[in-house]
């Protein structure tokens, strides 16, 4: 029976980490480059304590990678929405939950150059 308990405390531990941390990856998709996009993203997810990267894509779009706690990472897509003073955003799309970036928030290269 101990086993079973502390077996328990361990899932209890693992959930309970993961609920407190939600990751997303995004699209942002409007007039987003050449405005300093990345830039300003690099600095409200530092100032928000996030996680991930972002990058500019060859379409156009930027994409990027938040991840921390809920809260944090919705006040980020709250602000992805309007973006640095340039920038004209016209959608902000989550095309995938889960995962774990490394820890810490980069400025990664654009996807034309993979």
């Amino acid at each position: 029976m101990p086993a079973f308990a502390g077996m328990t405390t361990l899932c209890s531990v693992r959930m309970t980490k993961q609920a407190q941390t939600r990751t997303v990856t995004v699209r942002i998709e409007g007039r987003v480059q050449g405005v300093y996009y990345r830039a300003w993203t690099y600095d409200t997810a530092q100032s928000l304590g996030l996680d991930g990267w972002v990058r500019n894509a060859s379409d156009g779009s930027v994409e990027a990678v938040f991840s921390g706690p809920p809260a944090q990472v919705e006040a980020m897509l709250r602000r992805c929405a309007d973006g640095p003073p340039d920038a004209k955003v016209t959608a902000v799309t989550i095309i995938d939950e889960g995962g774990a970036p490394p820890s810490g928030f980069k400025v990664i290269a654009s996807d034309r150059w993979r």
